[in-house]
């Protein structure tokens, strides 16, 4: 029986990655599961958000998803090798779960020319060194530089970006970023939720640097993987259709939803234990 891609991310940052599969892939069904009732995962333990990400893989997998992506970079960093190696082999071996950190490092090396790149993230991401390993495997004459950000999640989703405080904190990490490494040339915003504030960390950046968000790098990843794993494709049904679902309340969700996902979706309150 076929079913639909799975997107999970703690909360709404992976709708920008929805968009972009949505974009590049418009026949293709998706469900989107946000875990808003327990974001943001960045600060919490190893621990808990193994514990949270598998919780939310296994509730997309009996919605019969084939596949699921990972669009939180803090569970791509921390819970993806777990589930991958441990949970699937035994307990799901024909389904499949794919991360974003992954198909965003095998693509920004290619941009740089001085060499230098910065990663802009959660502290759980940051901390987790995944981008600057990642790189060293693919380009290893490449030096990463990362900056942890820990108020622009909270600045999108209060939808405080544009007011003065928003921007004090968004021009105080692009600056900081630059003070540590100066020749920095290719900027990846390595959290979903940073995409909605990609005009104005643009302002604070020289003209010569490049700023990547991962939806288009990680929905072109996956167009390669399909056509590389055909027999995952097979099992994907295919009538656009798109369902949304949050372990918060829809109407609290369903007020950030168009600043994410501009359309006339509405979500759905679901239980993922």
């Amino acid at each position: 029986m076929k079913g639909p891609i799975g997107i999970f991310d703690s909360g709404y940052g992976g709708l920008t990655v929805l968009k972009s599969i949505q974009n590049l892939l418009p026949n293709y069904d998706c469900i989107y599961l946000g875990d808003n009732a327990r974001a943001p995962y960045g600060a919490r333990s190893f621990e808990v958000i193994n514990q949270y990400t598998l919780e939310a893989v296994e509730y997309l997998f009996k919605q019969n998803c084939p596949i699921v992506i990972l669009a939180c970079n803090t569970s791509s960093a921390k819970a993806l090798r777990n589930i991958q190696k441990n949970i699937l082999p035994n307990k799901y071996p024909n389904k499949k779960v794919l991360g974003v950190i992954r198909p965003t490092t095998e693509e920004v090396g290619h941009f740089t020319k001085s060499g230098y790149i910065g990663v802009m993230g959660t502290a759980g991401t940051i901390v987790s060194n995944s981008y600057p390993i990642e790189i060293s495997k693919l380009f290893p004459n490449v030096q990463v530089v990362q900056q942890s950000c820990p108020m622009w999640v909270h600045l999108v989703e209060n939808n405080t970006f544009l007011e003065e405080g928003g921007q004090y904190y968004i021009k105080k990490y692009v600056d900081e970023l630059l003070e540590k490494e100066p020749r920095v040339d290719t900027v990846v915003l390595a959290c979903t939720h940073y995409p909605i504030l990609k005009e104005s960390i643009e302002k604070f950046l020289p003209k010569r640097v490049k700023l990547f968000d991962q939806g288009d790098l990680v929905a072109d990843k996956l167009i390669e993987y399909f056509k590389r794993h055909s027999i995952i494709d097979e099992q994907i049904s295919k009538s656009g259709k798109i369902e949304i679902f949050t372990s918060e309340e829809s109407e609290k969700f369903d007020d950030h939803l168009n600043l994410f996902y501009n359309s006339n979706y509405s979500s759905q309150t679901v239980q993922i234990i």
